[in-house]
């Protein structure tokens, strides 16, 4: 796994089939699995090693709107959820 996040450190994909080989041959079936599903789509996870772009500030958004709902569930209408949500983006703001 290190040497995975080592490719996302460096931006280079060119270990990546060299580590799937690894993955493949440490005999441990969910290692297997991964490697299978990363060669699956592995144009994709190249571009995702190799390019500064992610959408990690959206899925944070996504996160805190999910976790306000299941928090407020049937107890509030969407004006305090409008409400509660704007706050929290505000503090993500100050504290990240």
């Amino acid at each position: 796994m290190r040497q995975f996040a080592a490719m996302f450190d460096t931006r280079d994909a060119a270990p990546l089939p060299d580590w799937l080989e690894q993955l493949t041959s440490a005999r441990l079936p969910a290692l297997a699995s991964l490697a299978k599903a990363i060669r699956e789509d592995q144009p994709a996870v190249v571009q995702g090693i190799t390019t500064p772009f992610n959408s990690g500030v959206n899925e944070g958004r996504i996160t805190d709107l999910k976790l306000q709902k299941r928090i407020m569930a049937g107890r509030a209408g969407v004006p305090l959820l409008r409400h509660r949500v704007i706050l929290i983006a505000l503090l993500r703001r100050r504290y990240p």
